[in-house]
């Protein structure tokens, strides 16, 4: 393992006020200055050496350390500048020069990386979290698996099985991609500003490729486009049977087949009971559908 200088309380407090960061609610920052915490996490991801990471949302750098302490291959997404053009320099004077490779921007708008990530680690800010966790499985197919700090009740929405009160379209669209599960909580104390809400560990494995979903493009192109298809398709039919939740699908699903009659017939075909709620169905029901619905048109 690479020897690391990690950063405490006091070293994020004197980092950020020498760079004039004062944490905001708009982007979602909190600042972990525990390194058992970073520790932890990282052991949960099972992050190996050589492998490359990637990271969204670095801030001062703590897990940015972690990782590197594990010796992987950090790509990190900052969309702060500030903080983008000083993480070099952190990781560089507490790790005896070891350098990382740094991206400035919105991990909303990535759409290529330097590197072909295998795993996800990150502090995702919270106000954006199922977003930026939907966009990077979407877009960069070589994320095999992860772990991701986010807000509790977001967490155990990620994690939801179908019937449950917290489940939803995030339960059901992250679903698409692997298969989530809670592996951690994490104290309040360990942040910096300490936020006013839970946070929790979630880990995710992506389904095997033989499976359809999300195949990499790059291997092949006419299974990709066809599992895109299909995840477009399936997700207009989930954001709508959770857009009217407490309604029957033959409803809520009206304006996706043009009448409440369409959408019976669409379902039936799909082997579905059309009296049933989105609520109540899980991936496989919903990808059935789908491809059910793209074999008739």
């Amino acid at each position: 393992m690479t020897e690391v200088i990690m950063l405490g309380p006091a070293d994020v407090r004197s980092l950020a006020d020498r760079l004039g960061v004062y944490p905001t609610k708009k982007l979602g920052q909190n600042f972990v200055h525990d390194a058992n915490t970073v520790r932890k996490i990282v052991a949960l991801a099972k992050v190996q050496p050589g492998e490359t990471v990637l990271e969204v949302g670095p801030g001062l750098g703590s897990l940015t350390l972690g990782l590197v302490e594990a010796d992987a291959d950090v790509i990190a997404v900052e969309i702060d500048k500030r903080l983008a053009a000083e993480l070099q320099t952190t990781i560089a004077g507490r790790t005896r020069g070891r350098r990382i490779t740094v991206v400035s921007g919105d991990a909303l708008a990535l759409r290529e990386l330097p590197a072909q990530p295998v795993r996800l680690v990150a502090n995702l800010p919270y106000n954006i979290s199922v977003p930026v966790l939907l966009h990077l499985l979407e877009h960069f197919a070589s994320i095999r698996s992860g772990v991701v700090m986010v807000q509790a009740e977001v967490g155990h929405r990620l994690a939801a099985e179908p019937g449950s009160k917290v489940y939803g379209s995030p339960s059901v669209k992250a679903a698409w991609y692997g298969q989530w599960k809670v592996v951690g909580t994490v104290s309040r104390s360990v942040f910096w500003p300490v936020p006013n809400v839970d946070s929790v560990l979630i880990g995710f494995e992506r389904w095997p490729v033989e499976m359809g979903r999300g195949i990499d493009p790059a291997i092949n192109p006419a299974g990709f486009e066809a599992s895109e298809q299909l995840r477009k398709h399936m997700f207009e039919i989930i954001d709508r049977a959770f857009g009217q939740r407490r309604k029957m699908l033959r409803q809520a699903l009206a304006i996706v087949y043009g009448s409440p009659e369409l959408a019976t017939r669409a379902l039936e075909a799909a082997d579905i009971d059309p009296t049933m709620r989105g609520e109540q169905l899980g991936i496989d029901a919903y990808i059935r559908l789908a491809r059910t619905d793209l074999a008739r048109a």
